[in-house]
This record gives structure tokens, sequence and C-alpha cells, in this order.
């Protein structure tokens, strides 16, 4: 099949789009990869309906908010991909499939109540599946966290059963490990054996970015030289590894807005850069020693692979070899549009795309929602 994968993350900064030819197995074809800048008004809008999804208590109704918002999603990305394929010299009739993310609006890891009782997690993308459909004329597999989510899973990370396949795309040998810098970073690593640890190591570019925004430098570190520029403090580092996130091992997940800058308040900008940046590698090299894999390279992609200052940090607290999405001959700015074709392709064949060693659920776990136009 020819699939159209989407994603928009948690950065609010553009809808990424690619299409991959798979059958939900292999991998036999890349196809054409972009992004569409987040129109402003949309981002103003998710920024609102994050803020009711934190506030969002257990038990009441879903914020009034969501449901305009979901339509507005599958509007713009409706808009966004008729011109990506029109550049391309194709229509909606040349994709089998359509993989939709959606926007993550609010998600709560599976916990522990004061009782030792297990809360189920929460999570929520906006997207109107069924009116993407309608405006494309094609099938569309969406709503792929709720079900690993209500079988006690983490929801997340998703991503890891596309990075092991795309590793056979490419020929590369275990053990090895893919890394994904969003406004969260996860990891996922192969050991020699072909067995599959993932989850979430702790914040990606979230932190910096609230932290550069805070002081009207814009809305990221650009290829981290700001932080390039500061000291690290390290009591303040200290103070950020001390969140209770960290004593759990895999697999878990986290919500982007799960930190917060109290730490780093009083520090100059350029310091408080340089010291999240070391918080976001400290967490990878800690979540890399809690696997007990040494793996020979680390794949780094997302937009933190432009922070050099995180790939400095990296290599210098993993003690690895830290190698770009395009020195290792992958789309780095594409991984997760095209990691949700796969997904809607195994989607459709009823596939699994959870399992116990990246969600935590008890079994292998199909999911998502395939809805016709």
């Amino acid at each position: 099949m020819r699939v159209l994968g989407f994603m928009t993350g948690t950065s609010l900064d553009a809808i990424d789009m690619a299409i991959l030819e798979t059958d939900g197995e292999r991998i036999t074809g890349f196809g054409a990869a972009g992004e569409t800048a987040m129109p402003e008004d949309l981002r103003v809008l998710a920024l609102e309906a994050i803020a009711a999804g934190r506030a969002w208590k257990r038990g009441e109704p879903e914020p009034n908010l969501f449901h305009h918002l979901s339509e507005e999603i599958a509007t713009a990305h409706h808009r966004a991909a008729t011109a990506f394929l029109k550049a391309q010299g194709l229509g909606w009739s040349d994709i089998d499939l359509i993989g939709f993310h959606g926007q993550t609006v609010m998600h709560e890891a599976p916990r522990k109540n004061a009782s030792g009782d297990g809360v189920p997690g929460r999570t929520r993308q906006l997207g109107d599946g069924q009116l993407l459909a309608r405006l494309t004329g094609r099938p569309v597999a969406f709503d792929f966290r709720t079900a690993d989510v209500a079988a006690g899973g983490q929801g997340a990370p998703l991503a890891p059963i596309y990075h092991v396949a795309r590793a056979q795309a490419s020929g590369l040998s275990p053990p090895l490990a893919v890394l994904n810098i969003g406004g969260v970073a996860n990891i996922t690593v192969i050991d020699k054996d072909g067995r599959v640890q993932a989850f979430d190591t702790g914040p990606g570019n979230g932190l910096i970015d609230q932290w550069v925004e805070r002081h009207d430098l814009g809305r990221f570190d650009a290829e981290g030289a700001l932080a390039a520029s500061g000291r690290i403090d390290p009591d303040a580092l200290a103070e950020l590894m001390r969140h209770p996130f960290f004593e759990a091992i895999g697999p878990k997940s986290l919500d982007r807005y799960d930190f917060a800058l109290a730490p780093v308040e009083g520090l100059s900008p350029a310091d408080g850069a340089a010291t999240l940046a070391a918080f976001t590698a400290e967490a990878v090299a800690l979540g890399l020693r809690q696997t007990g894999v040494a793996p020979a390279a680390v794949i780094v992609c997302g937009g933190g692979r432009r922070n050099l200052q995180i790939l400095r940090e990296l290599g210098l607290r993993t003690r690895r070899p830290m190698i770009t999405a395009e020195r290792a001959g992958w789309r780095g700015d594409a991984i997760e549009a095209e990691a949700f074709a796969y997904l809607a392709a195994r989607t459709l064949k009823g596939l699994p795309i959870s399992f116990p060693g990246t969600t935590g659920v008890g079994m292998p776990m199909t999911g998502g929602v395939v809805v016709e136009p």
C-alpha cells in the first residue's frame, strides 16, 4: 500500500507528512516527505486545548473546545496534504490509506494511588478521523493510543516497531538504539538478539523551548547556540534529576508538562539553557544504563538532533557514538510521520502496534481505528 502518514508533535511547529510503501511488515519504498508550518491560529487554539486538558479532572465531561479543535485539525491536515500531494504530482486517488496521529493535548501515565491501587492512564489526541476521511475520500487510521491505555499500557511510545522495521530496511545490525528528541525524548533499544525495550527517557526540547520563550528569545534554541554559551549549574541539574520519574524503569511515559522549570529559575538565560540541555542528555544516559544494553550507535531523530549542545552532552554522558538520522540515511524530520503511516498499515491488517517491552501492556496489542470515507 501507499500510505500517507501525519504527525504533529507537542512543539506545535508543523504538520509533518510522509509517504511510505508498506504492507505493515516490510517497507518496500519511501515516497515524498514534507511539512507545513502549523497555522498560528491553530497553534493558539491548541495551546488553549492543552491548558484545558491539564485542568480536565477525571470523571468530568471533556472540555468543549476539544470537539471544535478536532475538526480544525482535520481540516488543516487536509489542506496541508492537498498542497503537498499536488507539489509531488500526486492526488488523493494515489493514496491507499492515511495514518493520522492527531494533536496530543494531554497524557497521563498509569500510576499507583495512595492505597497502592493501580490508576489507569489517560491520553487524548485530537483530530476528527471521520471528517478527514470524508474530505480526502480515503480510509483513515487514527486514535492509535486509546486501546493500549485501556488495556493498562502507557500508550507511548508507539514508534518502536517502526524503528525496528526502519533499521532492518537499512541493513543495520543490533545492538542499536534510536533516540527521538521531540518535546519529550524517547528511546528504542534493540539488543543483539533482537529484543526491544522502549520508553520515554525524560524531557526533549520541551523545557528548553519554554525557557527560551519565557526570556523572549524565540521559540527554540537554534542549534543549541544559547546553551553552548552558558555553563551547567550542577546543583540545578542534580535537583532536576531527583524527579521521581527517574526512579522507575521502563516502560514508562511522560507528558511534555510533567517537568517544571523551577530548578533553573534565577539562572541566566544561557546557563539555564545549558543546564536544561545537559538534563535532556543525562536523562537519556540514565535510560540507556537502565536497559543494560550497550548499543554500537545511537541514531538521533526529531528536532532535537539539530541542537548541537544536546548532541555534545549526549556523547559525553552516554559514551556512545551519536549518529544523526541523515548520516544513517534516514529522513530525520519524517521518522514519526513515516511511523504513523506504518502503524496505519498494521492497524488495517490487525497487526499489533504496542508490546510489553514498549508500553508495558500485558500482551502485544492491536490498536487504532479505521474509518472509511
